[in-house]
């Protein structure tokens, strides 16, 4: 997996592309986890994500958390065998998506 970031102003837009998985976690979780700071809109543009297992969810589940108290988060450029995970776990209802 890559991971492209771009920071402009307070918001950072994270674009991962390929696997999210449990390999591929971690990093991603290291990268918001240096990033976050003193963001206060958080932008996942998955339109080159092709997969997402549980570890992965987690990993939006956090960012989630961590940013319901600095500010927002949304989903974009879902791609339907994604959003279908995310309708089936139930993170459709808890996560913006648009």
């Amino acid at each position: 997996m890559t991971i492209q970031k771009t920071i402009q102003n307070q918001t950072l837009t994270v674009m991962p592309e390929g696997r999210l998985d449990t390999i591929t976690a971690p990093q991603l979780e290291s990268e918001l986890r240096s990033s976050l700071g003193g963001i206060t809109e958080l932008i996942f543009d998955l339109d080159k994500l092709v997969y997402i297992s549980s570890a992965g969810l987690r990993v939006l589940l956090s960012a989630q958390k961590t940013m319901n108290k600095q500010g927002s988060m949304v989903l974009l450029n879902v791609r339907p065998e994604i959003m279908e995970i995310l309708e089936i776990t139930g993170f459709a209802d808890i996560l913006t998506i648009r």
